[in-house]
């Protein structure tokens, strides 16, 4: 029997359509310059209570594990589409947020011919001026394109289009989104605001569909698709890293634990773990664990097309 398409359900957000054909014509660009494409999904997702909403459910994800893979990424030469969660961590900004930058900046005179000019103590923002380099030159480049979404329904339309687009590249897809396990059907939804009033709150709730299936055997079959699995008890990790390889028959889980997923992962594929720590040494330094991971799951990468060709 055919497994039903997890995104039917949901109808199709506006605009959705118009950035289908931007990221087609991203993949078929890059794809025509021979460079290698990544897709990093970032962000949680949020998932409406009512038809007109107000409330929602949703998670601690703040992007940054996804943003700080597209610098590294970009940095080893990558095409990045980034499909990642409105106001959640964007590559490069997301190292100086806004009361770093207010208080630093200033401008350096009156405004000439609408062009205006600030300045900052180098020691006030240390790594801006690079940091603003990088993202303007991959701009400049075409390398780069960022996709937003909000809902879970933008997320589930944005990810098969961004999958279709991609898949005829091999590329990679770092799938880094965390999203809600349960959501409320449209159908089932309350038009207005669900209110207090009414007493104790009961919500009939989905589970959502797992993505990771239709990814592997429908979307993007050529690709080389990595997920993330974040535990909170580490006797299980691994276990349950084999076991969505197992199910899905991806390439690659990073598996890592809630209070060390900073420093500490697991690379896991069918036949292998990885262990991927930073030292003390390397914290000082700066170095990031997405450097790590990056580089490892860049090599893997590049075994999976040798093995293709």
């Amino acid at each position: 029997m055919a497994e039903m398409d997890p995104v039917a359900e949901f109808p199709q957000p506006p605009g959705a359509a118009r950035w289908a054909e931007v990221m087609a014509r991203f993949a078929a660009r890059l794809g025509a310059q021979g460079r290698r494409v990544v897709l990093v999904t970032s962000g949680g997702t949020k998932v409406p209570l009512e038809a007109r909403p107000v409330r929602f459910l949703d998670n601690f994800s703040s992007g940054r594990r996804g943003a700080t893979s597209a610098e590294v990424f970009l940095a080893a030469g990558y095409g990045v589409l980034f499909l990642y969660r409105a106001r959640s961590a964007f590559p490069y900004a997301h190292r100086f947020p806004p009361q770093t930058w207010l208080s630093a900046l200033r401008p350096s005179g009156p405004a000439l011919s609408g062009l205006l000019s600030l300045e900052a103590e180098e020691n006030a923002l240390p790594g801006f001026a690079a940091a603003l380099r990088c993202y303007q030159e991959a701009a400049a480049a075409g390398t780069f394109l960022a996709v937003e979404f909000t809902t879970l329904a933008d997320y589930l339309h944005l990810l098969q289009a961004a999958a279709q687009a991609l898949n005829p590249l091999g590329a990679s897809f770092l799938c880094s989104h965390l999203s809600p396990y349960f959501y409320v059907p449209v159908s089932e939804m309350p038009e207005h605001k669900i209110q207090s009033s009414g007493g104790p709150l009961q919500i009939t709730m989905k589970m959502v569909p797992k993505l990771l299936s239709p990814l592997v055997k429908d979307w993007a079959p050529k690709a080389f698709i990595i997920s993330f699995k974040l535990e909170t008890d580490p006797a299980i990790v691994i276990n349950r890293a084999r076991k969505a390889l197992e199910v899905y028959q991806h390439q690659v889980v990073v598996a890592n634990i809630l209070e060390s997923r900073q420093s500490f992962v697991f690379i896991v594929t069918k036949d292998s773990e990885t262990k991927l720590l930073l030292s003390e040494e390397e914290i000082e330094k700066g170095i990031e664990i997405e450097e790590k991971i990056v580089d490892n799951l860049q090599s893997r990468h590049t075994a999976f097309i040798g093995d293709k060709n």
